[in-house]
């Protein structure tokens, strides 16, 4: 460590493409700044929740003095090894889906597809350099934010510590995000294992992968890998995949992973892991019998642990959780009312659009609601979700099985996406759009599109249910023809259809005559 605290940092392999990664979000020649007096706004943690918070607190353009501390990598999981990278090999893996089922649309493509591993990894080294100008120490500087690099630790109630310096503050956001959780597997650390936090430096493709857990990061990498040429074995300890989503979406996904060759192994109880000649084998119990898999490189995907460690939060009283993260009320402060949490810290929606969202909104309660006045809270913000799976499921407000769980009544209008010509047309017709709504109601309480570009047609949805628009209205939203939104449109339709009762009919029946 340098005096005045700034850590070297590398990340694996330091091709052109890392270095330009690292110049930008942890420059090695990086001064720390002299502190001000006292900060309007000091934030701990530089991914998407302290970034915005950081950024949008200056680009108010008040005069707010504003600090930003990172221990890292500035831009955090998103742009290191999180949505950027696994999008990237992602976008690759679905270009072989594609041309693997070229032959259905009337193209020969080579069987099978040659697949240059190690280019589509150089390919997401450079696109994550390439926009990592966006999160980076100098362009927060030139915002006017005062950037330390280390690791922030609260002295007391309104004091931070950083590389041998004292921060004074009116306000702070703590938004020290999440990492991978690490599974008690007699055997793992020993062996090694990949998480998301390391798989991005692989250069060379794992011909046999075991992925543990089948959550969204298990799902996405699993198909992924599959696709890129490894054979993989899915261990998943519950009885279906995502086991948060919808039910049938799950088990179209299972079905789509079983189609591809990936190995699904329900109710998997690992034991124990050893090195043997032939590679890493994994000993597991599965429905009461013993079994063993044998593989190169295992991934661990069974949840994420906040990082609480060495902020010293005792010293500014603010109440934390090692399980669940600092603990925040709905307005997303602390128990320390000066310090407001953000992001994975302490949210259950541990994605990036919604750390985005809890940052704008602490902005609001922190700047704009004098005495407490018009804040906003957590519980009434509108979260979409996308698994980007191939097809994607994208998930807002109530499934059916939340439903039933709360006791909350829904009536369910389900369009198969083989009744919508685009998706027959795109050869992508596997999948559906399900709206939920109230009895006697055309209000909308949730949905879940499973398609081919599912996250971008649920956006038309999280609209409607925030702007407190329903189905009705939807019906007379003229589509596009042919598009896959259209889905949304026969929703609408059905929903409208179903209010003919024979009385209405009756009534319609003499209005027509009338007119």
């Amino acid at each position: 460590m340098s005096p005045l605290g700034v850590d070297s940092a590398t990340v694996q392999p330091m091709d052109e493409f890392n270095q330009t990664l690292v110049s930008a979000v942890h420059p090695s020649d990086w001064i720390n700044p002299t502190p001000a007096d006292c900060y309007d706004l000091v934030v701990i943690g530089a991914g998407t929740a302290g970034l915005v918070s950081a950024a949008g607190a200056a680009g108010l353009q008040l005069g707010l003095r504003v600090a930003l501390i990172e221990k890292h990598l500035m831009g955090g999981d998103c742009l290191n090894v999180g949505c950027v990278p696994s999008k990237c090999i992602i976008r690759s893996a679905k270009l072989v889906g594609e041309l693997q089922r070229g032959q259905s649309l009337g193209i020969d493509v080579a069987n099978p597809v040659q697949v240059d591993f190690a280019a589509a990894m150089a390919r997401m080294r450079q696109v994550r350099a390439g926009i990592s100008h966006h999160d980076s120490a100098q362009r927060f500087r030139d915002l006017g934010i005062d950037v330390f690099f280390g690791t922030g630790s609260f002295c007391d109630r309104q004091t931070i510590a950083v590389a041998g310096q004292r921060l004074r503050f009116k306000k702070a956001v703590i938004a020290t995000g999440a990492r991978a959780a690490h599974p008690n597997i007699p055997g793992l650390q020993e062996v090694g294992y990949l998480t998301n936090e390391t798989l991005f430096s692989l250069t060379t493709r794992p011909q046999r992968l075991a992925v543990i857990g089948g959550g969204p990061i298990g799902c996405e990498l699993a198909q992924a890998f599959r696709r890129l040429g490894s054979e993989v074995v899915m261990l998943h300890r519950g009885e279906r995949l995502l086991p948060k989503g919808d039910p049938e979406a799950a088990a179209l996904i299972a079905s789509v992973f079983q189609q591809e060759g990936i190995q699904l192994e329900f109710d998997a109880h690992l034991e124990r892991v050893e090195a043997t000649v032939a590679g890493k084998r994994l000993h597991y119990r599965c429905n009461g019998n013993l079994q063993s898999v044998t593989v190169d490189e295992i991934l661990v995907g069974v949840g994420r642990a906040p990082n609480v460690e060495g902020m010293n939060l005792e010293a500014a009283g603010i109440t934390y959780d090692p399980t669940h993260g600092i603990c925040v009320n709905d307005f997303l402060q602390t128990t320390n009312s000066r310090v407001y949490g953000a992001g994975d810290i302490c949210m259950d929606w541990k994605f990036t659009h919604a750390a985005d969202a809890a940052a704008r909104l602490i902005l609001k309660n922190m700047f704009f609601s004098p005495f407490g006045l018009g804040r906003l809270r957590l519980s009434q913000l509108v979260m979409p979700s996308v698994t980007f799976t191939d097809p994607e499921i994208a998930q807002v407000g109530l499934t059916a099985t939340a439903a039933a769980q709360q006791g909350t009544a829904i009536r369910t209008i389900t369009i198969p996406l083989d009744q919508v010509d685009r998706a027959i047309i795109d050869d992508e017709a596997l999948g559906f759009v399900q709206i939920h709504h109230s009895p006697g109601s055309d209000q909308i309480l949730g949905a879940t599109v499973v398609a081919r570009h599912g996250g971008e047609i649920l956006t038309q949805l999280t609209a409607a249910m925030v702007g407190k628009v329903g189905l009705n209205k939807l019906s007379g939203v003229i589509h596009p023809y042919p598009t896959q939104s259209e889905g949304i449109k026969k929703a609408a339709d059905a929903y409208r259809r179903a209010l003919l009762t024979p009385r209405t009919r009756a009534l319609l029946r003499v209005l027509t005559k009338l007119s």
